[in-house]
């Protein structure tokens, strides 16, 4: 039922508008291009609102993309296994559009999501690039928020203090996720981030 779609998602330009679209899904998503540094001086003039401002925009974001990527869809009666394909499929085209690479874990009663190469990595000796882990926290919450999926999480490990990715945590509020769906530990062949991940 949510499959991934066989067609690689493509960025279009529509000149009239100068707008930058995703195409490939149901639904064109419209793009907005900020450059990583553009967010960490965005704290400077917010002042101590911005952690709170980041996160909201974070999550609008998530919610943009699980809502245009798969419009009109009712998530309360799609079970667990199903919006984990579809949490997947939202993290494959944030990784299309740059935001580092990305992968999650499922656990019975939690979901791991680390970021690889993220967004901060260029900004790595800028004490404020902290701004970016907040983005994806508001980012991840939102596509979980919006799948309702309820979770209560945090960023457990980070590339900017010297792991080797971000990792966000959700601990699972209500439902657990069924043996099928849990994620087994490393194996051979998998990448560095699910290596990293199996040794949470």
């Amino acid at each position: 039922m949510f499959k991934r779609s066989k067609k690689p998602a493509q960025i279009s330009i529509d000149e009239k508008k100068g707008h930058l679209f995703l195409s490939g899904a149901k639904k064109e998503l419209r793009l907005l291009m900020l450059r990583p540094i553009d967010l960490i001086e965005f704290a400077e003039f917010a002042g101590a609102n911005a952690e709170d401002i980041i996160i909201w925009v974070g999550k609008t974001v998530g919610k943009y993309f699980v809502e245009n990527t798969y419009p009109d869809e009712d998530w309360s009666g799609v079970d667990l296994s199903s919006k984990k394909v579809v949490m997947n499929n939202i993290i494959d085209n944030l990784i299309y559009l740059g935001y580092g690479q990305i992968e999650s874990k499922v656990n019975k009663d939690n979901i791991l999501i680390a970021v690889y190469n993220p967004l901060s990595e260029a900004e790595k000796d800028n004490i404020m690039a902290k701004n970016l882990c907040l983005l994806y926290q508001g980012i991840f919450n939102g596509i979980l928020e919006a799948l309702e999926i309820d979770v209560e999480g945090q960023e457990i490990k980070c590339y900017l203090v010297g792991d080797e990715a971000c990792v966000f945590k959700y601990d699972l509020l209500i439902d657990e996720f069924d043996e099928k769906d849990i994620d087994p530990d490393k194996q051979e062949g998998k990448s560095k981030v699910s290596n990293f991940l199996s040794t949470l």
